[in-house]
């Protein structure tokens, strides 16, 4: 494994457990409402559904690798679509008259594990997120690689929530979070577009009929 291919997945993992989604907005309510330790038992426990989602979206691209690289472009191409409708949601969204999403009290970790395994836009995130930073390195992916790609994208992750452990619950950054949400929200809209024009670039030409 090369050494961009190491830091391509490290990233992937990290940017798919930090960017603000369902997980994340949940995490600061309940930081808000029940302190730093209910926050991180949340995070814990959805940590469990990242590592199910990620590996699954890392089998499935892999996969398409294996199968050829026309499945890996097309595979390319719809999370590229994807990330950009995403992005331009975000981009375009409006300030919330509502508060973000509590949680319960009792049993943070359990509210997390079934959060992160039952949230319907984890798996195509993923999916958008691996293929659109592993776009240019594809034809290094293979089966064999497939437990050390978990394994990094696993550590990008727990290094993410980790900085949100440290944030959530404190009251200063909760507020700043909270004045700002839109701007960041659209900022991560941002992202998600230049993700999204990463993968098309790396995906239509190979999708393009050959001149002779």
């Amino acid at each position: 494994m090369t050494p961009s291919l190491l830091m391509a997945v490290l990233a992937s993992g990290f940017i798919y457990g930090i960017t603000p989604g369902p997980g994340v907005l949940a995490v600061f309510g309940i930081g808000a409402a029940h302190g730093r330790r209910a926050g991180a038992g949340f995070l814990c426990g959805h940590l469990l559904g990242d590592v199910v989602w990620c590996s699954t979206a890392l089998i499935a691209i892999v996969g398409a690798r294996e199968i050829g690289s026309t499945a890996f472009d097309v595979l390319g191409v719809l999370s590229g679509l994807y990330l950009f409708w995403l992005g331009w949601r975000a981009v375009r969204a409006r300030r919330s008259n509502g508060d973000a999403p509590q949680g319960p009290a009792r049993q943070p970790f359990w509210h997390g594990i079934l959060f992160g395994l039952t949230n319907p836009k984890a798996y195509p995130v993923a999916v958008a997120t691996f293929t659109a930073l592993l776009s240019s390195r594809a034809e290094l992916l293979n089966w064999s690689m497939l437990p050390a790609l978990i394994a990094l994208s696993f550590i990008g992750g727990l290094l993410a929530y980790a900085i949100l452990i440290g944030v959530v619950g404190a009251r200063r950054v909760r507020t700043l979070y909270q004045r700002h949400e839109l701007a960041i929200t659209r900022l991560c809209g941002v992202m998600f577009i230049g993700f999204a024009i990463n993968a098309l670039v790396h995906a239509l030409p190979g999708l393009m009929p050959n001149k002779a």
